[in-house]
Parts: structure tokens; C-alpha cells; sequence
């Protein structure tokens, strides 16, 4: 047989590298930590990143970018928005981390404001990351004379995961005050909100802007509930699930709401911007699927090499948030200089647009990549190690061997 090169070995040393980093990472994960939490966390960022590479188009066109999306010319791909706009389970996600991680920092006889600095850091550090870099480059197109309808809409797009963050941020802070509040009370908000709006056409311009707090509210209460240990059984799941899928189907067919769970340009009304009743109730059937398939992602987060992609999602998960529609951005504006080329430059409205942006994906993949390479110490700061789910340090990412001072033997060392 011929001898294998050192070019043939290499892939096979990659997979063995690979594997035994995972095994490494999986020994190190304390028995107690709940890999469904960090599963759910790591589908929501995974799915809002992927929407949004799908339905985001920046179409060349009188020497200028501008903003564009293929739900606008083919309705009948509004179903892509029910498997990506996954923002609720994040905030489910959100609230049960926030409530656990306060009742342990209290338990540690850590102070509120300081369990707050703590939170408050992981997700502004790389935010301000964000903002500075797009306000150089602002200013450097500017210089450059690049169009001023492009800049908007660059600076526009790349900055627009900040509202999430605010209202993120914003809850986090409110925790004390939320965590045992009933999500039927923002629930009941939203209803009034959108009753006045669409429903008697009254109340001033603003009135909708109330959901962009009591709407993700609702899941952000009902992973404070799950946290109590209030949403155990699989008939509350159930419940979540059916009641929030039959809701939203009638306010669909017959309240007249879009059929889109993210905004459309040109559209009258967005279920997202701000949030509208249908988006709540399907956030709350997304919840009720979320916590029906916990033990399932329990299971299947307990193979190491799936449970060391779900932490390295986990460890930057504001940096790719953030920057994903950067990555979507320099993929673009870079391969521009090559034409206009179908999926990343011209007007998606057919599936030949589709099946173009569809092998665009990898590329955006890798240069967000790129983006969480550069930037990620924005999220995990200087300190060794990062934070867990219950605000302390966590204890899934690094392993030193050191020898014992008694046998001379190697011993591991979780830090």
C-alpha cells in the first residue's frame, strides 16, 4: 500500500485535534450546568444570524446601495421567517439566565449592582466595539466619496442589532423587579396597545413603540417562570405551544396581520418594528416548542463535539450577533468591484436570486468568522475565562494539566 503523505495525514490530525479538544471541553462542563439553556441560546443567535443573511438583499442601483428583501417580491417565502425570527426563545433564554444568575450572585452575598456591571459588560463592551469601527468607516467613506445614500444604508444596517440590545439590556436591569411577574400582565399590554391601534384607530404615533418592552416581556418573564421551576411539565409546553400557534393563526387569517414575522420594506405594518400581537403569541408558541424539546437537547448536547460548537457560539454570542450584518456588508460591498453579481447585488426577486444568496452563505460565514476573531475580546474581556450562566466565571473553557506534587503524575485543572 503507498505510504500516506504528510498532505493526506493532515485532515486526519485536524479531525483527531478537533475531537479531542471537544472531549476536553465536555470533561470540563460541571455535571450541573443545563446544556438545553446554552442549546436554545445558541439555535437563537444561529437563527436570527441565517434569517437575516436569507432576507436581507442590498441591491445595486443608481450608483448607490439601498436596502431591499425577497419577501417583498415573493410572499410566498414568509414561512423562512417562522423558522429564523427566533428572538423570543432568546429572550426566554434571557430571563431564566438573568433570574438564576442574580439568585446566585446573592447567594455568593454579591451585591445587585455588581451581579448588574457583571451583565451589563459582556453585552456593551462589544456594542461599543461596533459603533466605533462603523463610525470610522462612516467617516472614511465619507471622505472617500462614496455615495451618501450608501453610507445610510451601511451604517443603517450594521448598527440595527443595537435596539436588541437596548431592550435586552434595559430587562436584564429590571430583573428584580420582573422576575415574578405574571407574563399574562404584558400580555394583556400588548393587547391594548395593538386593540387602540389597529383595532379603534386611536391613541398618538408612538402608542405601538409600548411593545418593544411589554412585547419581549412576555418570553423574558416566561424564562424567569422557568427558572422558579413553574414550566416543568410538557402540558404547560404544550399549552405555550398549540394556544400561541392558534392565535396566531387567527390573527393572521382573520385580523388581518402580515403574514411575515419580520419586517418587509414597503409594508404597511411590521409584526417586528415594534413587535404586534401576532409576534408575540408566535414567540409564544416558539417558547412553548423551546421548553417541549429541552430534553431532547439535553441528550443530544451531551455528544462532545456538538456540545463544544454549541459553547464556542456560547462564549460569542453578542459578537456574532452584532456583527453579522457586517459580515453580510463587506461580503457585498467588496464583491462589488467584481459587477453585479446575483444573490449579493441585484434585485432578489426570483429563485434564481434565492439559490445565488444561498451559496453566498458559507462566504458570509467565513468572514464573520473573521469578525468574531478580531473583536471577540470585546465580549470575554481580559479576564480569563467568561461568564456562565449564573454569573460567575465558567468553568467550560479551559483545562490545564499541571503534575501532582505527591506522585509526579499529570492532573487536570479546570479554571
Amino acid at each position: 500500500m503507498p505510504e500516506r503523505t504528510p498532505v493526506t495525514r493532515a485532515p486526519r490530525r485536524a479531525l483527531h485535534a478537533i475531537r479531542q479538544g471537544a472531549h476536553r471541553v465536555d470533561a470540563a462542563t460541571p455535571a450541573s450546568r443545563d446544556r438545553a439553556v446554552d442549546a436554545l441560546r445558541a439555535l437563537a443567535v444561529l437563527g436570527v444570524v441565517l434569517g437575516h443573511w436569507l432576507v436581507t438583499a442590498l441591491v445595486a442601483e443608481d450608483g448607490a446601495l439601498h436596502t431591499d428583501s425577497p419577501l417583498r417580491h415573493l410572499p410566498r417565502l414568509a414561512p423562512v421567517s417562522w423558522l429564523f425570527q427566533t428572538l423570543a426563545v432568546f429572550f426566554l433564554v434571557g430571563g431564566h439566565v438573568a433570574v438564576r444568575g442574580l439568585a446566585t450572585a446573592r447567594t455568593r452575598g454579591d451585591s445587585y449592582a455588581r451581579w448588574l456591571r457583571a451583565r451589563l459588560a459582556r453585552l456593551l463592551r462589544p456594542a461599543a466595539a461596533l459603533v466605533a469601527l462603523w463610525s470610522v468607516t462612516a467617516t472614511a467613506l465619507l471622505l472617500t466619496g462614496a455615495p451618501l445614500a450608501t453610507v445610510h444604508t451601511l451604517v443603517k444596517l450594521a448598527l440595527s442589532p443595537l435596539w436588541f440590545l437596548l431592550v435586552f439590556a434595559v430587562l436584564t436591569a429590571a430583573t428584580p423587579l420582573v422576575a415574578r411577574l405574571n407574563p399574562l400582565w404584558p400580555l394583556a399590554v400588548v393587547l391594548h396597545v395593538d386593540l387602540f391601534r389597529f383595532g379603534l384607530h386611536l391613541g398618538p404615533s408612538w402608542l405601538g413603540w409600548i411593545n418593544l418592552a411589554a412585547g419581549w416581556l412576555v418570553p423574558y418573564t416566561l424564562g424567569a417562570a422557568w427558572a422558579r421551576g413553574e414550566l416543568r411539565s410538557r402540558r404547560s409546553a404544550l399549552v405555550l405551544l398549540v394556544g400561541g400557534t392558534a392565535a396566531t393563526a387567527l390573527l393572521v387569517g382573520c385580523a388581518g396581520y402580515p403574514v411575515s414575522m419580520v419586517g418587509v420594506p414597503g409594508s404597511a405594518v411590521s409584526n417586528l418594528n415594534p413587535p404586534t400581537l401576532a409576534a408575540v403569541t408566535f414567540g409564544l408558541a416558539q417558547c412553548g416548542l423551546a421548553l417541549l424539546l429541552r430534553d431532547r437537547l439535553r441528550r443530544t448536547a451531551a455528544r462532545p463535539l456538538v456540545w463544544a460548537a454549541v459553547t464556542l457560539v456560547n462564549l460569542s454570542a453578542m459578537t456574532i450577533y452584532l456583527w453579522h450584518q457586517t459580515a453580510l456588508m463587506a461580503t457585498t460591498t467588496t464583491a462589488l468591484t467584481a459587477g453585479r453579481l446575483p444573490g449579493l447585488h441585484t434585485l432578489p426577486d426570483g429563485p434564481g436570486w434565492v439559490a445565488a444568496r444561498l451559496l453566498w452563505l458559507p462566504v458570509f460565514g467565513l468572514v464573520l468568522a473573521v469578525c468574531r476573531t478580531a473583536f471577540r475580546s470585546a465580549e470575554q474581556g481580559r479576564r480569563r475565562g467568561t461568564r456562565g450562566t449564573g454569573g460567575g466565571r465558567s468553568r467550560v473553557v479551559r483545562v490545564h494539566r499541571t503534575a501532582d506534587p505527591g506522585t509526579g503524575r499529570a492532573a487536570r485543572r479546570v479554571v
